[in-house]
């Protein structure tokens, strides 16, 4: 099996005079908005992606399908078996960012996030087909599942037949289709000896081209070396995207030396003490028991 398929391959290119490839760590811990324990009305602050507000947004769930898929040939490599649950990771996070779901309190006894339950918090419409078929069934479940089961029912991942309803299914091809409506990609019909198989080419390069120069700066020209004042959204994308085994993609055109401070450094948040960092007066518990439920 070889796991470089569907990579861009990496350019080596001269390092530039005077070029670090990463920022220096800032070590000052000025809290931002408590906006994970405030104010469910937020969420247009939370889809707000940086830079030109004119610009596509995206949501977590198109963004990683986005960084996955091959230009030209428009599908995802056939030997990445880790985006169908880094997808379903996406849209937990995206329900909790836009405060429609939360992780239950920890309690007199302080359980851990793993074991903690996902519950709802205002089951009003966000208006994404996707992210609203979930918000029903995480509505309708009772009693409460866990950030890591509902993984695994999104998935279909479940030996148990009763949770099977609550899959979602085709999630690939209706965010690609998202991304079609958005101008990102184009629909086109390829033949596979035995079969046809609709792909989906990318036919705007400057989106991407953004999404991943957002990417790269995120770990090289702005990295603050520290989780709890990194974006929240941009913190997600990075851990799903590893998740998902395709944020080798992102880093692919960077040179040698940009390169390996961009994996040291998502190495750096892969390693962290996600009970720890959860904890903390700003966190986002959610964020931090999708990505505790991917490392187990």
């Amino acid at each position: 099996m070889n796991r470089s398929d569907g990579l861009v391959r990496r350019a080596v290119k001269p390092r530039e005079n005077g070029a670090e490839g990463g920022g220096s760590g800032l070590n000052a811990n000025t809290p931002d908005d408590n906006q994970d324990t405030h104010d469910s009305n937020k969420d247009h602050e939370d889809n707000i992606d940086d830079g030109d507000s004119k610009e596509t947004r995206l949501t977590l769930m198109e963004e990683v399908l986005l960084l996955g898929l091959k230009d030209k040939e428009g599908y995802t490599s056939f030997w990445n078996d880790c985006i169908s649950s880094g997808l379903r990771g996406c849209i937990l996070i995206e329900l909790g960012l836009r405060g429609r779901v939360m992780i239950e309190k920890s309690g007199m006894r302080r359980r851990g996030l793993c074991t903690r339950k996902l519950i709802l918090k205002s089951d009003q419409q966000t208006g994404d087909v996707l992210l609203d078929e979930a918000l029903k069934h995480i509505k309708e479940t009772d009693p409460p599942e866990t950030v890591q089961s509902w993984i695994e029912y999104l998935s279909g991942e479940t030996w148990n037949p009763l949770k099977l309803r609550y899959q979602l299914k085709n999630v690939r091809e209706r965010l690609a289709k998202n991304l079609v409506e958005k101008g990102v990609l184009t629909t086109e019909k390829q033949n596979f000896l035995l079969f046809d198989m609709t792909t989906h080419p990318l036919s705007d390069n400057v989106v991407k081209c953004r999404l991943v120069k957002k990417i790269q700066d995120s770990v090289l020209s702005k990295w603050v070396n520290d989780p709890q004042r990194m974006d929240k959204r941009m913190l997600a994308l990075i851990f799903l995207a590893h998740a998902s085994d395709v944020i080798e993609n992102a880093f692919a055109p960077l040179n040698d030396d940009d390169y390996e401070v961009a994996m040291k450094r998502v190495r750096e948040l892969l390693d962290l003490d996600f009970e720890t960092e959860a904890a903390k007066p700003n966190a986002n518990e959610i964020l931090w028991a999708v990505f505790m439920a991917f490392t187990k």
